[in-house]
């Protein structure tokens, strides 16, 4: 007997019209989904962090050389893809819910 699917739950409750939307889209597709907005959240954060350590000078294990730039901006990167991958701030949620509500209502 197989198992039953999990009710996805946003903010909480369950979204029904997500559990509709994902019966109507392959599994392959969800995971690309899946895929594709823990990037764009990867992205955000880069952004995000990057903005953050705009105006620091002389940090890190270069000092304030041409390379403390090119370090921090790959810490920087490899923080957000870390911090996207284990949950990050929610945007790959809705970013999720949001294409796989496209694609399903592409398929009706």
């Amino acid at each position: 007997m197989p198992a039953k699917a999990m009710m996805p739950m946003i903010n909480g409750r369950p979204d029904f019209q997500l559990a509709d939307a994902l019966t109507k889209v392959s599994p392959q597709a969800q995971a690309k989904a899946k895929a594709t907005a823990t990037d764009f959240e990867a992205m955000f954060l880069n952004s995000m962090f990057s903005q953050m350590t705009s105006g620091i000078k002389g940090d890190g294990p270069f000092g304030d050389t041409t390379g403390t730039g090119v370090w921090r901006s790959m810490l920087t990167e490899q923080y957000s893809q870390n911090f996207a991958k284990s949950g990050g701030v929610g945007i790959s949620n809705d970013v999720y819910r949001t294409l796989i509500l496209q694609q399903a209502g592409r398929s009706s």
